[in-house]
């Protein structure tokens, strides 16, 4: 039986027309509704023709996660006085609960993105919502960019809802071809927000940690939350960790406390979203799921830690991973508005208020700062390799998908030009990252299917940390364990099995095919110890365990998860399996290099005979007679690193440089350009043959730059020959003597004697370009500085005389010093 009385109470239904309207015209539409309106529950009933009336047509609603695809089809089935796997199911990773008379179904992205990639035409759906796309999760902007090219190639009459939590929808409004928007509005209550920042600092996030005293902080924020406001409490937490440990701080409380995140038990999640049953209070701790993809009933008071968990990625590092980051203001004011749902409420931010402007406005889009490999695997099963034709709201960064790129080739995925193999197809299928379905299909014919499925389905869900930092013991923890996590890995594993069941039976001991299946899927985090707990990775980039750790002994490791610490240069290893160099060398294959090495380090040549895997060093042996241009790109590459100095510079060789760069700012060619750069550019056109010659480091001090330097003026033109007459090296003042000019500043310099320049009107010119006059007085110290002589002989020396005439008496100051003739010396030396 139809709950009719429960659909008409939902703020949606007023809206339901006008969007009936815009798919009828234009077959697009963007709804923007406020959590808990109806938009994930009516809307579908109605363009089902299950609730309203209309015909019937089948609707596929696309949610970011497992438990909203649960969540949102049972709610459906209750409406319409069902359960769910009726006219209403749903389809996770895993679990699929659907029937003849399903018209209703829930997946989730990932599931429609495979479905996707089996059926382009979506044989026999008539309508798809992608819900809460404001989240701008990479499998929701991925399925829409997949959507629209089916609408516009072979299904214009799919009916195509963005639905938002949030009234940002210009931008997917413009994507789907300026899509009409309707709005609704939820029912408001007032919500006061008190601002309850930690008594002293606390140290910000990095990586998955977060400062105890903040969590402290907060179960003490939702025990003050109890004690001051009615009704339930629903925390916001950035992860399963971080619930579990205000969980433990809020023992004794006088409230039920209930945990809420993608990990919970299904039976947790169903008494959660069914609400209280009045006979006490609740504290929901939740991550941000409950933000807008599950509505939580009875609550009042949200308590906020400001915290949220973003994937990011470090490409030089090889290291991917969830971190935790500063929720944004948008996740703020959706948290906030869960407390005043059903009537006024609070929240309590975690943070002070000055601190609320500077934060994020929208929280980052994942195709922005995720690792790609999974998308750009999608991309190439799609046709399109580089996404450039995909309608992307933000295209994906280019060194995000070169790196994406370098793993599809790593792992047989894709082929050199980027398309994808029939390997790579079948890698999609398996609704795994790239990385995993390599390990799955390679590690199954070395260690057989079953015990592959089991490694990779630990891997692609971490777990707990009471399990420890060892993949070995932690898969015999999962085989015995009998909590939430070892319940959803038996699932995965039987899921993954079916994929590699003809694989047969592995043997050996299962320490070693933990270790080679963890290598297969993280070969670049193969690493090799370097003593006391410290390793170093193929990639580079070092790692170490913690204190106390039964893997510190091991002589290589399979680094399976890692994050990097503040500050610290070294990865710290959450989870590895002891490896041995052979099983290193099979899964790193694609990185070893046996060949010679000469480049620079230390300060000079090093020349050696190596093997190595990635940046681990397997062999190494001095190599005698190395090829010489090997040598000489690596003497080249000591002056980039180390300058031009290591040659041999005059003071003499200085200046004719500095002379030579005056004349190619002024004049242009064919002055040269002898810059840094320009020189390491063109060592070939001066500093040969010497520097073929060279060996290492001591040759090149023995190479005269200024002879080097000669071969670069312009010979051929006969230019050259006027070297002196346009950048003389020293010029001749009035009194005789012979002046050096310095050219190495914006404008030639003469630093001469006031009394050598009498009698001369003019500033003297080089290249045409006047040199600035530093006047000096008697004893040689700077007494003006002018670049128009003839304007400081009129009004400048007056002022000087007058200073320095009496403390330089012996010395001539004539009134007027154009008339006079010009002296070095003293009036008596001069007699």
């Amino acid at each position: 039986m139809i709950r009719t009385d429960a659909l008409d109470q939902l703020p949606v239904r007023t809206a339901v027309p006008a969007l009936e309207r815009a798919l009828d015209d234009r077959g697009v539409a963007v709804l923007c509704a406020p959590p808990g309106t109806g938009k994930t529950t009516l809307v579908p009933l109605v363009l089902a023709g299950l609730a309203g009336g209309g015909p019937v047509r089948r609707v596929v609603v696309a949610e970011p996660r497992r438990i909203a695809a649960r969540a949102a089809a049972r709610r459906m089935a209750w409406l319409i006085g069902e359960r769910a796997g009726g006219r209403v199911g749903f389809t996770v990773r895993g679990e699929r609960v659907v029937g003849r008379d399903t018209v209703v179904e829930v997946v989730t992205t990932g599931v429609l993105l495979q479905r996707l990639q089996r059926d382009q035409e979506l044989a026999g759906v008539d309508a798809v919502i992608i819900d809460e796309c404001h989240e701008r999760h990479l499998d929701a902007d991925t399925v829409a960019a997949f959507l629209l090219d089916v609408r516009e190639a072979i299904r214009p009459d799919l009916r195509l809802v963005a639905a938002s939590a949030t009234t940002d929808a210009q931008g997917w409004a413009r994507l789907l071809g300026d899509a009409p928007v309707v709005e609704t509005e939820g029912v408001s209550h007032p919500v006061e927000v008190v601002w309850a920042p930690p008594a002293a600092p606390v140290r910000p996030p990095h990586g998955m940690r977060v400062d105890p005293a903040l969590l402290t902080h907060v179960a003490a924020t939702v025990r003050r939350a109890l004690a001051e406001r009615d009704g339930d409490v629903l925390c916001f937490l950035p992860g399963v960790g971080e619930i579990g440990r205000v969980a433990g701080q809020l023992a004794g409380v006088a409230a039920e406390v209930l945990q809420v995140h993608g990990r919970a038990p299904a039976a947790v999640q169903d008494a959660v979203l069914a609400g209280s049953s009045g006979e006490g209070r609740r504290v929901v701790l939740a991550t941000s799921v409950a933000e807008s993809s599950l509505t939580v009933p009875g609550v009042r008071v949200v308590v906020d830690s400001g915290l949220a968990r973003e994937p990011r990625t470090d490409h030089a590092r090889g290291l991917s991973a969830l971190t935790t980051v500063r929720a944004s203001q948008a996740a703020g004011r959706q948290r906030a508005g869960r407390a005043g749902r059903e009537a006024p409420g609070a929240v309590y931010r975690c943070w002070a208020q000055a601190e609320d402007g500077r934060l994020a406005r929208f929280p980052s889009p994942e195709i922005k700062v995720a690792d790609l490999a999974a998308f750009a695997l999608q991309a190439a099963c799609w046709g399109d390799p580089d996404a450039s034709g995909l309608a992307l709201l933000d295209p994906p960064p280019a060194g995000a998908m070169s790196a994406a790129r370098e793993v599809l080739t790593a792992v047989g995925a894709v082929d050199a030009e980027g398309r994808v193999t029939g390997r790579g197809t079948r890698m999609s299928r398996l609704g795994l990252h790239p990385r995993l379905a390599r390990a799955l299909l390679d590690g199954a014919a070395g260690v057989g299917g079953r015990r592959a499925a089991e490694v990779v389905a630990l891997l692609s869900e971490e777990p707990p940390r009471e399990y420890g930092d060892d993949l070995a013991a932690a898969l015999r923890a999962a085989r015995r364990g009998g909590d939430g996590y070892a319940g959803r890995w038996r699932q995965e594993v039987r899921r993954l099995s079916s994929f590699v069941a003809d694989a047969g039976v592995g043997s050996g001991p299962d320490d070693a095919a933990v270790g080679l299946v963890a290598a297969l899927a993280f070969p670049e985090r193969v690493a090799r110890a370097r003593g006391e707990g410290a390793f170093l990775m193929a990639s580079g980039t070092g790692a170490e365990l913690r204190e106390g750790s039964g893997l510190r002994s091991a002589p290589w490791l399979a680094v399976a998860v890692a994050d990097r610490p503040a500050h610290s240069a070294s990865a710290r290893v959450r989870l590895a399996a002891v490896i041995d160099e052979d099983t290193a060398r099979a899964a790193a294959g694609h990185l070893r290099f046996a060949g010679e090495e000469v480049h620079w380090a230390g300060g000079d040549v090093v020349a050696r005979r190596v093997e190595r895997l990635g940046a681990v060093e397997l062999s190494v042996r001095p190599l005698k007679q190395p090829e010489p241009g090997l040598v000489r790109e690596a003497l080249v590459e000591g002056l980039r690193r180390e300058g031009l100095g290591l040659l041999r510079w005059t003071r003499e060789t200085g200046q004719l440089r500095e002379r030579l760069a005056f004349l190619h700012r002024e004049l242009g060619e064919p002055w040269p350009d002898v810059s840094r750069g320009a020189l390491l550019e063109r060592t070939e056109q001066w500093l040969e043959p010497e520097l073929s010659r060279a060996r290492r480091r001591s040759d090149l001090a023995r190479i005269d730059a200024g002879q080097a330097l000669r071969r670069l003026l312009p010979w051929a033109t006969g230019e050259a020959v006027r070297l002196d007459e346009l950048a003389p090296e020293r010029i001749e003042v009035p009194s005789g003597s012979r002046i050096r000019v310095e050219y190495g500043g914006a404008q030639p310099v003469l630093a001469v004697k006031l009394q050598e320049l009498f009698g001369l009107r003019e500033t003297p010119r080089v290249a045409g370009v006047p040199v600035l006059v530093h006047l000096l007085s008697p004893a040689g110290r700077p007494a003006a500085v002018t670049a128009d002589l003839a304007s400081f002989w009129q009004d400048g020396y007056r002022a000087v005389r007058a200073e320095l005439r009496g403390r330089y008496p012996k010395h001539p100051w004539p009134e007027d010093p154009t008339t006079v003739e010009a002296t070095r010396f003293t009036k008596r030396a001069r007699r």
